[in-house]
């Protein structure tokens, strides 16, 4: 199973910081956000893994060149400097993702999912399985809400999507390459009972703000 790990957006809330250094380079615990994942990805048994670009885009092969540090194989999809956002980004970058469930990670997040646990398959006309966690106490609202391993919208949701998830090609059936949210499309599969869910209960941060990524190198170190 092939591995793409979104890099492209512009980490408004980090500014001034990522006026300079795309988010995903911002490090943490010695090493920049991505490289976390990569060495995860590597251990897990992933060899192919797809990273986007838009902001600052150039750095980011600059910094990992083609993943042979890591023992991966690094191919890039470059959006060009206004990204696609999710849905247009996984479009573009499809032909190198190929036909079969790949593994999507947001690459600005601090997450200590075990990678080796994710299934390397999604059930039988499922679209799509999402990692959530539960609701942090700086976020007013969650994201969804799970019934018996099945992702579900809900009045007053308890968990955040963590920005880890399995897509099927299919979920993007007839998208063309241009800038759009893939949360309509996810949406409606979750309304017609085709994604699943699991919780994670470990460590996760979406390093949201320069308090959160200072709580972070408090416990970890730059």
């Amino acid at each position: 199973m092939k591995a793409i790990v979104l890099a492209a957006g512009y980490g408004n809330r980090l500014r001034p910081l990522t006026d300079h250094t795309p988010k995903p380079l911002v490090p943490v615990g010695g090493k920049p956000l991505i490289v976390h994942h990569l060495e995860k990805l590597a251990a897990a048994g992933f060899s192919e893994v797809v990273i986007n670009l838009g902001h600052l885009g150039t750095k980011i092969p600059e910094a990992l060149g083609n993943g042979s540090t890591w023992g991966l194989s690094i191919s890039y999809s470059d959006e060009g400097p206004e990204p696609l956002e999710t849905g247009g980004g996984l479009a573009k970058a499809l032909p190198l993702l190929g036909n079969e469930t790949f593994l999507v990670v947001n690459g600005d997040v601090w997450c200590d999912l075990d990678f080796s646990t994710i299934p390397h398959a999604l059930p039988q006309d499922d679209q799509a399985m999402l990692f959530l966690v539960p609701k942090p106490d700086w976020r007013e609202r969650g994201d969804f809400s799970l019934s018996q391993d099945r992702v579900i919208e809900h009045q007053s949701p308890e968990y955040l999507y963590a920005g880890i998830a399995l897509y099927h090609p299919s979920i993007l059936d007839g998208a063309t390459v241009e800038k759009f949210s893939i949360v309509p499309r996810l949406k409606q599969a979750i309304s017609s009972n085709l994604v699943g869910g699991r919780l994670h209960r470990g460590e996760w941060d979406d390093v949201g703000t320069p308090e959160r990524l200072g709580s972070l190198h408090a416990q970890y170190g730059a």
